[in-house]
């Protein structure tokens, strides 16, 4: 016990938070899993390099509702220039892959700048919006991937204690409610 206990200042425990946050007043998102936990990182076992790289983690992101709505969406969280804050030092992103909605394959574009099309990853401020042939898709069920990459400067394992790393973060949906067709 000794031993462990000794090895164990060396260790970070990561893990990261992701839920669902507010949502469309019809509709309701869900994510297969609020928790990813990198589990325990020893410093032994990278080679020094600038950054660690933990790994990707894949998820599933669905959004039902009972009213056909546009789908767009936001993550928020603490701000680190082209993505979100791990711990003090450290950095995710979240990316959107593989999207539906009610069957039918699209593609993102950034809700500030209408046209222009977008390769699904979240950045901090931005809004999201489903698109097919240029135009929001409306719907009733939007599924898609949601690919989790976390990484960490090669400082932040240089810790003398235990040390927790953690990211937060809310997915929400800023979705208006489809006019009807005519």
């Amino acid at each position: 016990m000794v031993g462990k206990l000794k090895g164990a200042a060396l260790l970070l425990f990561c893990s990261m938070w992701l839920t669902q946050g507010v949502q469309a007043q019809n509709c309701r998102l869900s994510v297969s899993q609020s928790r990813i936990d990198y589990g325990v990182i020893r410093r032994e076992a990278f080679v020094e390099s600038p950054s660690v790289a933990l790994g990707t983690r894949t998820m599933q992101l669905s959004v039902t509702c009972a009213e056909p709505s546009v789908m767009a969406l936001r993550f928020i969280a603490a701000a680190d220039g082209q993505g979100f804050r791990f711990g003090r030092q450290g950095r995710f992103k979240l990316r959107l892959k593989h999207a539906l909605v009610d069957g039918r394959a699209v593609a993102w574009e950034v809700a500030q700048r209408p046209g222009e099309a977008a390769s699904g990853q979240f950045l901090p401020g931005q809004i999201l919006v489903a698109h097919a042939t240029g135009m929001p898709v409306p719907g009733h069920r939007l599924t898609a991937q949601v690919e989790v990459e976390t990484d960490l400067p090669s400082d932040a394992l240089q810790v003398r204690n235990e040390t927790r790393l953690e990211g937060q973060g809310t997915f929400e949906l800023v979705s208006p409610i489809a006019p009807p067709t005519r």
